[in-house]
């Protein structure tokens, strides 16, 4: 049952995510090192933060829950906003990588977009961050023990890989909302993102009522696609044209 437990809880979290890497980031090498970097990135903002945090809990009362409870959502808002502006950091070293391949390239164009890169900085930020999210609990999942056993919930690693799978997801969404406010000077679509990712995280205090972080967190993730999905260059025309091909069997001819 604990094998059963673990490649479930694997095969939910990672396997959207790691479908995308294989149909549109494995066979670019550019885009396989956008995203190693852009998962650095987010693995030295998780450093950081948690060295803050961890100094702030030495610092205090361990006996004050009041205290402790109040560092703990400290710490996690940190956290976002230092994710966020290791986000930000990551745009300015990739606009500086653009300009570099611009000027060594042959017929002055960059061989990657910078819409591309913010969608292979967001798999990368996403995937670190399910990484870290899900390693200490798929080691438990291999037991010994049973889940729920003392009549805790018997969801808790099923919902764990769900919300997991939500963040990668939108952890993407969030690369290209982002990098789009970045270019276009946008200032409301960063903020958008940053009060997005505060939302999401702070929902994870409503556990263990996963419902209360799980349902809101999904119908996030939709709006941020949504959006992603018009700020790209897609429209409902095109996404209407997309789906009449699939339930005909036709490819979609170019240009049409």
């Amino acid at each position: 049952m604990t094998l059963a437990v673990f490649f479930g809880c694997t095969f939910i979290a990672f396997g959207p995510a790691f479908g995308l890497f294989i149909f549109t980031i494995a066979r670019d090498p550019l885009r396989i090192i956008i995203l190693i970097a852009g998962a650095f990135f987010w693995l030295v903002s998780l450093l950081l933060s948690s060295l803050i945090w961890f100094i702030a809990v030495k610092a205090s009362d361990p006996q004050d829950e009041r205290l402790q409870k109040g560092l703990l959502i400290f710490g996690v808002m940190f956290s976002v906003l230092l994710q966020e502006a290791f986000r930000f950091l990551y745009y300015k070293l990739l606009r500086k990588a653009i300009e570099g391949l611009v000027a060594l390239s042959e017929d002055g164009c960059s061989p990657i977009s910078i819409q591309q890169m913010a969608y292979v900085a967001g798999v990368g930020f996403g995937l670190m961050s399910g990484a870290f999210s899900m390693i200490n609990l798929l080691a438990d999942a291999l037991g010994p023990g049973t889940v729920g056993i003392h009549g805790d919930s018997q969801l808790y690693f099923l919902t764990s890989a769900f919300m997991t799978m939500v963040l990668i997801f939108l952890h993407t969404f969030w690369g290209i909302l982002f990098f789009h406010g970045c270019e276009h000077r946008r200032w409301w679509e960063i903020a958008a993102v940053v009060i997005m990712h505060l939302t999401v995280s702070g929902l994870s205090f409503c556990n263990p009522l996963y419902v209360g972080s799980l349902v809101p967190s999904y119908l996030l993730m939709a709006a941020a696609a949504a959006w992603a999905y018009l700020l790209s260059g897609g429209s409902v025309q095109n996404l209407r044209r997309f789906l009449l091909c699939l339930r005909s069997g036709a490819s979609p001819q170019p240009g049409s």
